[in-house]
């Protein structure tokens, strides 16, 4: 069986179509930013898609979208899309796909899946772990005991919203001093260019970074140390097995996750804390695809796997013993 996954995201728009074993059949990507109405991107990627492998192949649709979401509604307002407010998403990929189940979470929460899913190592197994994405946003998701942790309305897991300094800037969200004004990929640069650097972007500020410019180390040295307190933070409320994290401030490397291990080990103070494993991605780009996928193929009769959680009744966690 294959079903189409879609990951909507502050700047691009990604979309796979995934088999029942999370082998990935067809993958596309468009960038959002100047390129018109979202809803225009939307179809593009989903058309890449569907001229690759028929509709009619095409079992079901799984999302991922940065978040705040209404999972029940089926509508998004994501942060970073301002024309985004309260959009049917749900109901535009049932336009698309007519007849087919769809089904949507938040962007990290989809990553946490299938990075749970089919990332973690053989043998070493989670029973509470973080997943996060530090790109344009930082989201994240948890899934604990084998569950996805939704919480009541389908957000739990907003760790980019943290508030780590009172005094700080003020967010999007409408909060001030959010992780997501140090450690996003714009906030970072936004902070270099205004203590010297010259470059354009978060991928030349991690290439500067890494040939020894100060400022640019000194950003990702800010957003490792504010990393560092909300999954300390998250970890001290959850007890943390595994703290996974993608996007494209992480694909940056060592220059993050070196300071990122040493702010952590420097203020773990207890004991339960010090066990945490904090590593990148293994599924990179796809794992988000990948647990979108999952939360249709879990619903599906007849398939065995993935062993997914039923996303209907967000909010509850399930033991699996």
């Amino acid at each position: 069986m294959t079903v189409l996954a879609v990951d909507i995201g502050g700047t691009k728009f990604a979309a796979a179509a995934v088999e029942t074993d999370g082998t990935v059949r067809a993958r596309a990507e468009v960038a959002l930013r100047g390129r018109g109405p979202a809803e225009e991107t939307l179809l593009e990627v989903v058309g890449r898609i569907t001229a690759q492998v028929p509709a009619g192949r095409l079992h079901g649709v799984g999302i991922g979208s940065a978040g705040p979401l209404d999972p029940r509604a089926g509508t998004v307002s994501p942060v970073n899309i301002p024309g985004w407010r309260d959009f049917p998403l749900v109901d535009a990929l049932e336009r698309m796909l007519p007849g087919r189940p769809v089904r949507l979470a938040g962007d990290a929460q989809c990553m946490a899946l299938g990075e749970w899913w089919l990332g973690l190592p053989e043998g070493r197994p989670s029973r509470a772990m973080l997943g996060m994405v530090v790109s344009t946003g930082v989201g994240g998701g948890l899934v604990l005991d084998g569950m996805p942790y939704l919480g009541p309305t389908g957000n739990a897991g907003h760790i980019g919203h943290i508030v780590v300094d009172t005094g700080g800037d003020p967010c999007p969200c409408g909060a001030v001093g959010c992780v997501e004004t140090v450690a996003s990929g714009p906030n970072m640069v936004r902070w270099a260019r205004a203590n010297g650097w010259a470059g354009d972007d978060a991928k030349a500020l991690a290439t500067d970074a890494r040939s020894g410019d100060p400022v640019a180390r000194q950003a990702f040295q800010r957003a490792a140390g504010t990393l560092a307190v909300a999954i300390l933070t998250t970890s001290a409320l959850f007890d943390l097995d595994h703290v996974v994290i993608g996007g494209g401030v992480a694909a940056a490397g060592a220059i993050l996750f070196d300071p990122l291990g040493e702010a952590i080990a420097g203020n773990a103070g207890l004991a339960f804390l010090r066990r945490l494993r904090v590593a990148p991605t293994s599924l990179g780009r796809d794992a988000g695809l990948l647990g979108a996928a999952a939360l249709v193929l879990r619903q599906e009769p007849g398939v065995a796997e993935p062993s997914v959680p039923d996303l209907e009744a967000p909010g509850r966690v399930l033991s699996q013993g």
